[in-house]
Parts: structure tokens; C-alpha cells; sequence
């Protein structure tokens, strides 16, 4: 499975608006210059997401079924991908750029994410697997728009469900 890295954004502190950057050094605990790795997010320190992933898929089919348009970063979410389904990247172990990362759990949608947004309706559309998923850094490295996003190793329950279909003659 892989997939292209089509935006990237942080945001200082929380609240403050989403910056579109070209690329972003992932590092233990985050992304350097964004607001959770800082400390300085909504939810710092109880419920701390390292990086997040959505899909742009995700995006254009909530601005196509909702008339909302969150291509600037106001879905408050780290990393946009093209060509993977981010919820197949929990618990698995993926690259993008330099950097290894583990899927780590759903990324569902807050009134908080509404609010900052300043549109009614954005928490509902990011509804859905729609919200994308968080994601823990295990090794350091650049993540740029462009990037490859490939899957190292898949999680644990489809590699053990193969085994057991293998063992069973399913194979």
C-alpha cells in the first residue's frame, strides 16, 4: 500500500491557524514547530496525538457532501494523503520521507476543531472515518509534500489473521 503526501500543516499553539509548510522534521514526540510537540495544544497534555493523518479524499468528498472546504488546514490535521485509507494504517509501521511512523488510533472530531474553524458543521463531516487517525513517531526524519508514503510493516492482526488462514489451507 502507498500513498503521496499532498499538504502539511502546524500550528504554533493552540488555536492558532494551520500553516501550510513544504515540509516538516518529524522527531520524537512530533513535529518540530508544532503545538502538541510544544506543549501548547487544546489538549496538551491529557490527549496528545504525535502527527495526524487525513485523507484528501476525505476532504474533497466533505466539501462535495457538506459545501465545506477544509483544503486550508482547518481540519486540524498534520499530514494530507492521497491513495491510502489512513484507518488500514493503525498499528502498522509506515515511511514517509525520512521518517518511520506507527499508526497509532482514530482521530474523531471535536467541538474544539469546530469552533477554531469557524464553521458550523465541521466536526459532523469530519465524522466517519472521516477525522483521520494519529500516528507516533519511531524514527526521526523529514516529512515534505510529495513524499511517498509507504507501509513498512502491517499491523499485527492482519499479519497474524494471514497466518492462521495459511495454517488452515485458506491460502
Amino acid at each position: 500500500m502507498t500513498g503521496r503526501v499532498e499538504d502539511v500543516f502546524i500550528a504554533p499553539e493552540d488555536s492558532a491557524p494551520m500553516e501550510r509548510v513544504e515540509s516538516v522534521e518529524a522527531v520524537k514526540g512530533g513535529l518540530r514547530g508544532d503545538r502538541y510537540l510544544r506543549g501548547t495544544g487544546y489538549y496538551s497534555p491529557f490527549d496528545v496525538c504525535e502527527v495526524t493523518l487525513i485523507e484528501a479524499e476525505a476532504i474533497e468528498e466533505i466539501r462535495e457532501e457538506f459545501g465545506i472546504d477544509l483544503a486550508d488546514g482547518r481540519h486540524r490535521r498534520n499530514v494530507v494523503v492521497r491513495g491510502v485509507e489512513v484507518y488500514d494504517l493503525l498499528d502498522a509501521t509506515f515511511r514517509i520521507g525520512g521518517a518511520a511512523l506507527r499508526g497509532t488510533r482514530p482521530r474523531p472530531p471535536c467541538a474544539h476543531v469546530e469552533q477554531v474553524a469557524g464553521e458550523r458543521g465541521v466536526a459532523r463531516a469530519l465524522r466517519n472515518r472521516r477525522g483521520g487517525v494519529c500516528a507516533d513517531v519511531l524514527e526521526p526524519g523529514t516529512i515534505a509534500v510529495g513524499d511517498e508514503l509507504e507501509v513498512v510493516e502491517r499491523d499485527p492482526r492482519t499479519v497474524g489473521r494471514k497466518i492462521v488462514d495459511r495454517l488452515r489451507g485458506g491460502d
